[in-house]
């Protein structure tokens, strides 16, 4: 049954109904890596057939999260609104060709049948009543009702499919009803537009959530009836939130964008979601360029996957760690301007250049935000302190004053670097027998009015000499 299709074409189909979390967005990575594994195609479709909930800003946020990852499309985006045509003429043919019939059931009596149904402790399904057959004499037509379309589902046999995740599966067909492929307003339903858009747009893999598995044996009817080639389907089982409970938005899951605007690297996002159900052999860490090469569907987990908030934020400290300090300065740019540090052409307008000090920065932050937070140090106005008050007393002792106006005149004979003001710093701890603290942390309060700051020798070189002997000579 596997589509004959030379070319590997695969597809994501979101609904744009708003809110895109990172298990939705697995969806979209894997048949990505798959088409760029095998040098196919990968279309993005938006099925927006739900107009009461879709939304044109939900369709924007899908684009910018798969452009933010990375994850470049072959074709689309197509709209299935924009589809309608094509849908109903293909009803049309199949109520012509006799594999689909309308059906006048009103949801009063769907609703009393299903009740009766549930009653007797059977299975909720259509009963046929509308379903044409050789001999059968069909109810009278009701006046005002609007009818639906009822695809003629095969009654016996069973539908069988090699899953790429969970292997062999087959489902009787007693199990399905005859399903709604149009609604009475004449729009068609999901089960529907998703066959006519597999079958148009020629996809060869399917490879979706589990939460979908129901809906494959109507689809692969669907299919049969049309006269299609089925593709190759893969369900992809179920990421789970920290307490096992299903990811959504109910649970606590956070948006794409709300990665984003944490501060997230995209690669660490696209490292964490490939581990989110696949792997190759022991490898945590690996490139998007890797992860394409590895990647195969055999390789896809059958259990559920369970999201870790403590990996993803180790990845993206990797990743914060091991980038080009010029780029990483251009990421955290929008995050510093929003700490109130002022840019002009992508400088700093005033202060030590912004490269140097995000190259400081990046070894002990987790995310970008942390990162604009501690630039912020750099481009404050020095404070001002009260050289009387108890706060300045208790944190710039007296007895270590000499030892501070010792090393601001040191610093003065210094090439500006950090080695030689470490140099410096090591010749005033030796000379006044003290430790590092006892002079590091008045230090970092007269130039910060903080006592937490990165290495104090290379901030002090970053700052300037200049600036920091300002500084330090008001005691």
């Amino acid at each position: 049954m596997e589509n004959s299709s030379t070319r590997i074409r695969t597809r994501f189909a979101p609904s744009p109904t708003g809110f895109i979390h990172l298990g939705n967005l697995r969806s979209a990575l894997y048949p990505w890596a798959f088409a760029r594994a095998k040098g196919g195609d990968f279309i993005l479709r938006i099925e927006d057939t739900d107009q009461d909930r879709s939304s044109q800003e939900a369709v924007d946020v899908i684009i910018e999260g798969l452009q933010w990852l990375g994850l470049d499309i072959d074709e689309g985006p197509f709209y299935q609104m924009q589809r309608l045509d094509r849908y109903q003429a293909t009803i049309k043919q199949m109520i012509d060709s006799g594999k689909a019939y309308y059906c006048y059931m009103s949801e009063e009596e769907l609703n009393t049948l299903r009740d009766t149904q549930i009653a007797n402790k059977e299975k909720p399904r259509y009963n046929g009543t509308w379903r044409p057959e050789p001999g059968k004499q069909l109810p009278a037509i009701p006046d005002g009702v609007k009818p639906v379309v009822r695809f003629k589902n095969p009654l016996d046999g069973h539908v069988v499919w090699s899953d790429a995740v969970k292997g062999m599966i087959s489902i009787s067909n007693e199990e399905l009803d005859d399903l709604v492929i149009a609604r009475p307003d004449g729009t068609p339903t999901y089960n529907f537009c998703v066959v006519v858009d597999d079958l148009d747009m020629n996809i060869t893999h399917v490879i979706r959530g589990d939460d979908h598995i129901n809906n494959t044996p109507r689809q692969i009817n669907i299919i049969h009836a049309l006269g299609g080639k089925v593709p190759v389907y893969g369900h992809l089982p179920t990421v789970l939130n920290e307490q096992g409970e299903k990811m959504s938005k109910r649970h606590g899951a956070m948006s794409v964008r709300d990665y984003q605007e944490a501060g997230y690297m995209p690669e660490a996002i696209l490292n964490y979601l490939a581990r989110l159900g696949w792997s190759h052999g022991d490898a945590e860490i690996f490139s998007k360029e890797q992860f394409i090469q590895w990647f195969d569907l055999e390789s896809l987990g059958k259990s559920p996957a369970q999201f870790s908030p403590e990996k993803l934020i180790f990845l993206n400290h990797h990743y914060i760690q091991q980038a080009d300090s010029s780029d990483l300065a251009q990421r955290t740019l929008p995050f510093a301007q929003k700490e109130g540090i002022v840019f002009k052409d992508g400088q700093a307008a005033m202060g030590p250049d912004f490269v140097k000090v995000v190259d400081l920065l990046k070894a002990r932050a987790n995310t970008l935000i942390e990162i604009a937070q501690g630039a912020k140090l750099f481009y404050m106005q020095a404070p001002q302190h009260d050289l009387e008050s108890a706060e300045f007393k208790e944190n710039v002792l007296e007895t270590i004053i000499p030892a501070i106006k010792e090393f601001t005149e040191s610093l003065k004979n210094t090439d500006g670097t950090k080695e030689s003001i470490a140099a410096a710093m090591k010749e005033i701890l030796t000379k006044n027998k003290i430790k590092m603290p006892t002079l590091a942390m008045p230090i970092r309060y007269l130039m910060f009015a903080t006592t937490q700051t990165p290495a104090i020798d290379a901030m002090m070189s970053i700052m300037g000499i200049e600036e920091v002997v300002k500084r330090l000579s008001i005691v």
